[in-house]
């Protein structure tokens, strides 16, 4: 750590007795977080700016628009439980604080023991109110020295986005030691920081490595901690993000967003600085003379929640959670809540909120699920896909009627009783006439063969279009369907569209099925522009190619667009 770092945060904590600076606070402003303009909290709830006014929800603007918030900044090691490895006072023992005149040391000698309030000295002294005028100090026990540690451990109840940790000493400074984070609850445990005099030889690291982007995610080791050697009060405080280089631009940095992101900090002590007392005649006051101890352990750094909530609060269970907004859920808002899987979660930002969006499912379904090829297909821009559509209807977006109803045009889509059921008696077996059934064979022999598709008959239809047939209804000498165009291959001169719409045949095809139609199926569908009784309806007749549809054709049909629009119909 850069020696400047400490430097500024000793001259903070000089200023301390005046009670206007804590640690925290003036690192919070040193690393470049801005946390006085959103106000600095010591605790949980505990602001110190509360009288400043704030927006009624921070992560949404005055005209309701969402956009990146973020929780105040504070120290989360407030108040909370420190499990520690060694604690002195049971038994009770003697310990010695030394001090220094000149050149000469005086020690000072007292008891620990854990029985006696004004004697002991408990864990829970490291994250109580810190008070230069009242100073409480945990203490271990004497002279435990390597290779045995001694080690605090801290749980911080959910993910933080830690920016510093910082120990305040009444001891003498270790001569090594290691912070650690765990983002699994304490699980798995890696390094965040080491120190010591020896970093060779006591964690096989170099002295002051050089951080670049490669390994920005990496533990360095460093001994500026032992620039000087105060008996008591030293400092030792760690910036997450001091030096990484792409600190400056942490919003797209997942590298460095991992880093800071803890779940538990744990401080190893290895090696005491004996200043070389262990070689005095002495040597049983010199032991009682060396031991850790720390008035002050503090986590600097925001409840993790992904820009998407402004604090953090209790659930029913007691467990600290974010108050998620922008549509999204989770202990750290890490994903979409149910229904919201138009686009893909993200991170929000400051110049983007990413907030989570409904799928559309037209009011016919209550879940929804993501494709990410549907998403990439529509420019990034929706991805959602309904599951099971209710009130009779089918597709993507619940949009259009499943087969066996079909869509009553005087009720939005959105409607619940927007699809009716197809009147059971289909319109194939209208043909009554003997004389209109006698002569279908030589009526409809232009239409007979097989139906197959390829790009001479495509280039001869004037529109291809996929369409399910909803209903039927008998007007004069036509046949009116009400169809759902679902894709357009081929417009037309009348330039279809995807939709409901009428499909127009004559009595006399539809009597002999040629084209043969059914209510509630499914057809390609091959013609040539003609006028209708309706300007807005299509013409299907005995030359038009009407087969049942199969999936397998889209891609085909896809192709004969591509070679139409390279000029390949007119070769055909």
């Amino acid at each position: 750590m850069p020696g400047s770092f400490v430097t500024e945060i000793e001259a903070a904590l000089s200023r301390q007795n005046k009670m206007l600076w804590s640690f925290w606070e003036f690192v919070c402003v040193f690393a470049g977080f801005g946390c006085l303009a959103e106000g600095v909290r010591g605790g949980y709830g505990m602001s110190m700016f509360a009288a400043q006014q704030t927006p009624p929800d921070p992560c949404y603007d005055e005209n309701s628009s969402p956009r990146r918030c973020i929780p105040d900044f504070v120290n989360s090691a407030f108040g909370k439980e420190v499990k520690v490895s060694s604690t002195c006072g049971n038994p009770p023992s003697r310990y010695c604080v030394v001090t220094e005149k000149g050149d000469e040391r005086f020690r000072n000698c007292h008891i620990c023991d854990a029985m006696d309030p004004k004697k002991a000295h408990p864990p829970t002294y490291l994250t109580d109110l810190n008070n230069p005028h009242n100073l409480t100090c945990w203490q271990s026990e004497n002279y435990i020295q390597y290779p045995q540690n001694v080690t605090l451990t801290l749980s911080l109840g959910k993910k933080f986005e830690v920016t510093y940790v910082s120990l305040q000493f009444c001891s003498p400074r270790p001569e090594s030691m290691v912070i650690y984070k765990s983002m699994d609850y304490g699980k798995s445990w890696v390094p965040f920081q080491f120190y010591s005099t020896q970093c060779r030889k006591m964690y096989n690291k170099p002295n002051k490595a050089v951080i670049t982007k490669q390994n920005e995610q990496e533990a360095i080791c460093t001994d500026s901690h032992t620039d000087m050697h105060p008996f008591t009060g030293g400092l030792i405080a760690f910036s997450t993000l001091d030096g990484r280089p792409s600190a400056h631009d942490f919003d797209n940095s997942p590298v460095l967003q991992d880093w800071v992101t803890a779940t538990d900090i744990k401080v190893a002590f290895s090696r005491l600085h004996t200043l070389g007392d262990e070689n005095e005649d002495d040597s049983e006051l010199a032991r009682e003379s060396y031991y850790y101890a720390v008035s002050d352990l503090q986590v600097g750094g925001r409840c993790k929640c992904n820009g998407h909530a402004s604090r953090c609060i209790k659930d029913r269970d007691g467990n600290l959670v974010c108050d998620c907004k922008h549509n999204t859920a989770g202990p750290e808002c890490d994903r979409c809540k149910p229904f919201h899987y138009d686009r893909p979660w993200q991170r929000a930002t400051a110049r983007e909120s990413n907030e989570c969006v409904a799928c559309n499912c037209n009011l016919h379904a209550r879940r929804c699920r993501f494709n990410m090829e549907l998403f990439k297909l529509s420019g990034r821009k929706s991805g959602g896909v309904c599951l099971n559509c209710r009130h009779n209807t089918a597709g993507r977006h619940c949009h259009y009627c499943k087969e066996g109803y079909y869509r009553d045009m005087t009720k939005p889509i959105t409607h619940r009783k927007a699809c009716k059921e197809i009147p059971v008696v289909p319109p194939t077996t209208a043909a009554s006439s003997t004389e209109e059934s006698a002569d279908c064979d030589s009526y409809c022999k232009a239409s007979k063969g097989k139906l197959k598709i390829n790009m001479k008959k495509y280039c001869k239809k004037d529109y291809a279009v996929q369409a399910h047939i909803l209903k039927a209804e008998k007007a004069g000498e036509w046949w009116k369907f009400t169809v759902n165009i679902i894709s357009v291959y081929k417009q037309g001169v009348k330039r279809i569209r995807r939709g409901d719409q009428f499909l127009w045949v004559r009595s006399k095809d539809v009597a002999c099925k040629c084209p043969k139609i059914k209510t509630g199926k499914k057809y390609l569908l091959l013609g040539n522009d003609e006028d209708s009784p309706d300007q807005n309806g299509v013409v299907a007749n005995k030359t038009s190619l009407v087969i049942q549809w199969r999936d397998t054709w889209a891609r085909r049909l896809r192709k004969f667009q591509q070679r139409e629009k390279k000029g390949k119909c007119k070769k055909a």
